[in-house]
């Protein structure tokens, strides 16, 4: 029995950006994406939709183009709509095309305002819904799932990431062609070595970026190449014939938060081809956005030429280590065989948990709330900054789970501002800590703070702001 959209709180990915631009109208960019989701098997028969007033609240357009839409497609016989059952796909609608072939198996003690960024609050952690996840993924696991298993991963969590992605994140690929791994991290330094094997040398990346990340690069083998940011994102037409790969975080700049524009997604798509490299699309944190319309993974403009990767880390918690990545064909092989000398292959157990998560719905229930507790923590930083430090600018704050805070030029150097931190207990960081190359920026360079508003629980969240506003009170 489908689920209905309120009480099955999922979210459906629709773009219709290109559409738009293509000169297309709201109502009929509307029905196309809906007729694709359809035909390519995003939606599938049976599936409920959500009503129109939600919908339209999620895209952001008004509720009688919405109703206008399912009206033209449910006389189309794409849709089937009866009166107190909502609207749901109709079971006409063409099979999900083919799967490809299989693929062989190869604390600080004195911290007492922890504002440290890429963290979650793990207060929120779905305890009674993971006990009661892993009972049901217990009670029905095959017996064979406790055994020693493919490098890529259980199939029951990467059939449902593949449905997931598609739906949530408009990723395109199937089970064959997802790895589970213990972390984004874990994830890239395979690709790098891959990537290695094949005679690449450098790695193009945002020049500022995850330090543990850029380690990770070096650790493979290869070099790194900063790329400059601007308010448009990562400055992709800087590439050159040396990276054989680019890491990207296109949703959300991380830290900066700029989101990649279009013509960079495809600048940087249209180079991999023309150079046989790979783009690299971190989607860290691409669930949690607040005052912008979400944009679509990257990876769906050429799966042959973009690595996704995907995490569970924000969405749930960074210590059950789980991660994912959706490879290009020629990537599946040499990725998975390192896998197995790395590890053999991840734990299985919270695999199992999180597919029925996902296939239960709990999972698209618990982001839903993350993102609206997510937000009040938002709202309330803004806020506060607002009346106590008016001279700081804040940006990054569409999306994600921080914020880059800008002090004036001439404000207290951010080594000094970094160390008062310290001594009040506040744990954060700085900017530049987040440099790809640290000799980039010259000592005058403004100092900017990077604080993770996300982490604290929320009987701690208000002495945590308190704190950040005398800290900058006096930058």
């Amino acid at each position: 029995m489908s689920s209905s959209w309120t009480t099955f709180g999922g979210d459906l990915h629709l773009d219709l950006t290109e559409r738009r631009a293509a000169g297309t109208g709201l109502r009929a960019a509307l029905e196309d994406a809906l007729r694709e989701a359809v035909q390519d098997g995003r939606l599938a028969p049976g599936t409920r939709l959500p009503s129109s007033r939600a919908l339209g609240e999620d895209l952001g357009i008004a509720r009688n183009t919405v109703v206008e839409a399912y009206g033209q497609l449910t006389a189309e016989g794409w849709l089937t709509a009866r009166q107190g059952s909502g609207t749901t796909v109709a079971q006409r609608t063409a099979p999900r095309p083919g799967r490809r072939p299989a693929r062989p198996t190869a604390a600080r003690h004195d911290v007492r305002h922890d504002l440290m960024s890429g963290r979650p609050d793990l207060s929120l952690f779905p305890r009674t819904a993971w006990l009661a996840a892993a009972r049901r993924a217990l009670a029905t696991a095959p017996h064979d799932a406790f055994g020693y298993g493919s490098p890529l991963g259980r199939i029951e969590l990467r059939q449902a990431l593949t449905d997931y992605l598609a739906r949530v994140r408009g990723v395109r690929t199937d089970p064959d062609h997802l790895l589970l791994c213990t972390g984004v991290t874990q994830g890239l330094g395979l690709v790098c070595a891959a990537l290695r094997e094949r005679g690449a040398r450098t790695l193009a990346v945002e020049s500022y970026g995850l330090p543990p990340q850029h380690d990770g690069v070096r650790a493979a083998g290869l070099g790194i190449l900063p790329l400059p940011l601007d308010e448009a994102g990562a400055r992709v037409d800087r590439l050159d014939t040396r990276p054989g790969a680019v890491l990207l975080t296109p949703a959300h700049q991380f830290p900066t938060g700029a989101p990649l524009a279009p013509d960079r997604r495809a600048a940087a798509v249209r180079w991999a081809r023309e150079r046989n490299g790979y783009v690299i699309e971190d989607d860290y944190d691409g669930e949690f956005r607040y005052d912008r319309q979400p944009l679509g993974a990257m990876q769906a403009l050429d799966p042959e030429r973009v690595v996704y990767a995907g995490t569970a880390a924000k969405s749930l918690a960074p210590g059950l280590r789980l991660a994912w990545l959706a490879l290009p064909d020629a990537l599946v092989e040499p990725v998975a065989r390192l896998k197995s000398l790395a590890d053999g292959m991840s734990p299985v157990l919270d695999q199992l948990t999180l597919a029925e998560l996902i296939t239960s719905g709990t999972y698209d229930r618990h982001v839903r709330r993350c993102r609206l507790h997510y937000r009040r923590r938002r709202d309330q930083l803004v806020a506060a900054l607002a009346e106590h430090a008016p001279h700081v600018r804040i940006t990054g704050i569409a999306a994600g789970l921080h914020a880059v805070v800008q002090l004036p030029p001439g404000a207290t150097p951010e080594a000094e501002l970094l160390a008062r931190a310290g001594a009040a207990g506040i744990s954060l960081n700085g900017l530049s800590w987040h440099r790809a190359d640290p000799a980039e920026a010259g000592p005058d360079t403004a100092p900017a703070l990077v604080i993770g508003y996300a982490t604290p629980p929320d009987r701690d969240f208000p002495a945590a702001l308190a704190a950040l506003c005398e800290l900058l009170r006096t930058a």
